[in-house]
C-alpha cells in the first residue's frame, strides 16, 4: 500500500525514504536521517555547501546555483526548531521517543537468599557525587566569601565604626 502527500514541490510517494520511487526531501538533500541532531545537520549543510556554492565549485554554474540554492532552503527549514517541527509533520515523521524504565534487579545473598536490590542500575544526574574539580570550585567560593567578610570587618575595626 503506497500513500502519497504533497510538501510543497516535492511528492513523497512509498513508505520508506529509501524507497526507489521516494523523491528527494529536505533530510535527503543533506544526506541525512529524520532522526538527525542538529550538529549533524550543520556539519552535512556546511561539507555540501562547499560542494555547491558557485564560487567555489568546479561545477558549472547552471547546476550548482539550483543545488546551492535547494541546500539553503533545506537548512533553513532544518535549523529551525519549529519550522522543522511543521516539516516533519508533513512528511509524517514523529520525534516522540519511547522510554524504558529500567527494571530493578534482584541478586542472591551468600546463603542463597534473594535480596531485592531497590537502587535503579543508573546514577540520576542530581543525586550522584561532585567531582574534584567542582569540590575545588566551591572551596574558591567558601573562600573568597569568607575572605570578603574578614576583609570588610578589618576596614570596619580599623576605621573605627561600631559594631
Amino acid at each position: 500500500m503506497s500513500r502519497s502527500a504533497a510538501i510543497g514541490d516535492l511528492a513523497v510517494t512509498g513508505n520508506s525514504p529509501r524507497n526507489s520511487t521516494y523523491t528527494s526531501t529536505y533530510y535527503d538533500q543533506l544526506g541525512l536521517h529524520p532522526s538527525a541532531s542538529e550538529r549533524e545537520i550543520r556539519r552535512a549543510y556546511r561539507k555540501l555547501s562547499k560542494r555547491y556554492h558557485p564560487d567555489t565549485t568546479t561545477l558549472p554554474i547552471t547546476i550548482a546555483t539550483p543545488k546551492f540554492q535547494a541546500l539553503n532552503e533545506a537548512y533553513a527549514t532544518l535549523s529551525n526548531y519549529e519550522r522543522r517541527s511543521l516539516y516533519d509533520a508533513k512528511i509524517r515523521y514523529s520525534r516522540v521517543v519511547v522510554a524504558q524504565v529500567p527494571t530493578h534487579q534482584s541478586r542472591r545473598s551468600g546463603d542463597g537468599g534473594l535480596i531485592q536490590d531497590d537502587s535503579p542500575g543508573f546514577i540520576d544526574p542530581i543525586d550522584r557525587p561532585l567531582s574534584s574539580g567542582e569540590l575545588f570550585a566551591l572551596l574558591l567560593m567558601g573562600s573568597t566569601i569568607l575572605g570578603c567578610l574578614a576583609l570588610a570587618i578589618a576596614i570596619a575595626v580599623l576605621r573605627g565604626d561600631p559594631w
